[in-house]
């Protein structure tokens, strides 16, 4: 990750990681196991962290996930709530 923030902004990294992947398995069109993806909405499929800095501002936050990740919602299951 250190090596991107050298290059990309934080919100550029987040989107290298994340959103991208998303786009991806959304081509594989009726192949797409998951539904709708990238929104949160009712019958999409979302996973939810919460941290405790932005990522956006560093995304460094996210690589510490140890001192940072305060909320895991997978399938709409709280797997972690430290808040």
């Amino acid at each position: 990750m250190s090596l991107r923030k050298k290059y990309f902004t934080s919100p550029e990294v987040m989107i290298q990681a994340t959103g991208n992947g998303g786009k991806i398995v959304a081509m594989s069109g009726k192949r797409n196991p998951y539904g709708k993806l990238g929104v949160i909405e009712e019958g999409a499929m979302a996973d939810v962290l919460i941290y405790s800095k932005n990522p956006l501002e560093d995304v460094a936050v996210v690589a510490d996930h140890e001192n940072n990740l305060r909320v895991v919602v997978k399938d709409g299951k709280v797997y972690k709530n430290s808040l």
